[in-house]
């Protein structure tokens, strides 16, 4: 059975301490990672706030990185493409050997914080014992199966998830008509529209393929 793990990485053992360190009021968000071999691990990320160029300046004297390509701008963020380094060793090995999926990644001047799927606990083991081997700290923040609805009492939600979807009932995002727009909800929240968006996908997904797509035993037999 497959393990999620949420856990925050001091940003210097992680990716992109130097460019975060340079560029502080910059938040990096990972969209996915791409993994070619063990030599060429992709990742597709998000920038918010900030000038852009600043954090290229500081991202192109950032050994972590490679062969940076500005994708798309947009008002609430700008997309990049990358290729990471061998010293990212913690991402190369959970990709290339372990098989882990990152879910969701947020990364600050301070820290980075994670949400991983692990095909099974034997592997999300491997990883954590990788990460003492290598001085890596971590601090785990919650373990559950997705497949249990009750798991930590969230339904398979983050707790940024949750919070969202409380703070966005709470203000009347839901009701018809909406008492509140997305944009002065995500500045309640004290983030970008588009990461509230992609937040609320993610919420939803989380809810329907731990709420809906769950069937009981008694359920079979009444077909």
């Amino acid at each position: 059975m497959s393990v999620i793990a949420e856990f925050s990485v001091p940003t210097e053992e992680f990716a992109l301490a130097q460019t975060l360190s340079s560029a502080p009021e910059m938040t990096v968000e990972i969209e996915r990672v791409v993994a070619h071999s063990e030599d060429r691990v992709m990742p597709f990320f998000w920038i918010l706030g900030g000038n852009y160029t600043e954090f290229e300046t500081a991202i192109n004297a950032d050994p972590s990185v490679q062969n940076v390509t500005r994708l798309d701008e947009l008002d609430q963020g700008t997309l990049y493409r990358a290729e990471w380094t061998r010293n990212i060793e913690s991402i190369i090995y959970a990709y290339t050997e372990i098989g882990a999926t990152i879910i969701e990644a947020t990364g600050r001047a301070d820290a980075w914080e994670l949400r991983m799927r692990f095909d099974d606990e034997d592997l999300l083991s491997n990883f954590q014992d990788y990460c003492l081997s290598n001085d890596i700290s971590f601090t785990l923040q919650r373990l559950y199966h997705p497949s249990e609805p009750m798991a930590g009492g969230q339904f398979g939600l983050s707790p940024k998830q949750r919070t969202a979807l409380v703070t966005a009932l709470e203000h009347g995002y839901f009701n018809i008509p909406r008492k509140i727009t997305m944009g002065e909800l995500a500045e309640t929240l004290d983030i970008s529209q588009q990461s509230l968006s992609k937040r609320f996908r993610r919420a939803h997904r989380n809810l329907i393929t731990n709420v809906l797509t769950i069937s009981h035993p008694d359920d079979e037999n009444s077909r």
